[in-house]
C-alpha cells in the first residue's frame, strides 16, 4: 500500500483500476490516506473514479469475450443456471451497472453484463454515476472524519 501512496495520484489510479478486478484491494483506504495527506479532494475523486471505472470496464470487456461452451466446460456450470442468470440481468439490464461498485458482487455484475452483451454505452454510463456516487460519498467522509481529528 505505501509504494501506491508514494506514486501520489498515479498509485490512486492504479489502485482503484484494479480494485475494480477480482482482485481484493480497497481503494477507497487509498483515497483516504491521499485526502488526509492533503491532496485535492476535486483530482483524486476524478482519479480515482476514472481508474475504477476503467477497471469496471474492462471486467465488461472480458466476459463480453466470454463463450457458453467455455463457461460449461472450464467452470461445470450447467446452461439452466447460465440462462437463470440471464433473466436476472435482463430483468436490471444496464442499469444493473449503477451497483458494480459492491464489493465481491460488482464485479460479477460488470462480467455478466459484458457475456450477456448488454448494450456498452448505457453500461459505462450508468456504471460511471454508480462510481462516482461512490467516492464522493466515501470522499466526503473522510474529510468530515478528518475535520472531527
Amino acid at each position: 500500500m505505501e509504494n501506491y501512496l508514494e506514486w501520489g495520484y498515479l498509485g490512486l489510479f492504479v489502485a482503484s483500476f484494479l480494485a475494480a478486478t477480482i482482485l481484493p484491494l480497497s481503494s477507497e483506504l487509498f483515497l483516504s490516506a491521499l485526502l488526509a495527506g492533503g491532496a485535492s479532494f476535486e483530482l483524486s475523486l476524478s482519479v480515482a473514479t476514472l481508474g475504477n471505472w476503467l477497471g469496471g470496464l474492462s471486467s465488461y470487456g472480458l466476459g463480453r469475450l466470454g463463450k457458453w461452451s467455455a463457461l460449461e466446460r472450464f467452470f461445470g456450470l450447467q446452461k439452466t443456471k447460465i440462462e437463470g442468470a440471464q433473466n436476472k440481468i435482463n430483468r436490471w439490464r444496464s442499469f444493473l451497472a449503477f451497483f458494480c461498485w459492491l464489493p465481491v458482487v460488482g464485479d460479477l455484475f460488470a462480467v455478466g453484463l459484458g457475456f450477456f452483451k448488454i448494450n456498452f454505452t448505457r453500461v459505462a454510463i450508468w456504471m460511471f454515476i454508480g462510481k462516482v456516487l461512490r467516492y464522493l460519498c466515501w470522499g466526503l467522509l473522510t474529510l468530515w472524519g478528518i475535520s472531527l481529528l
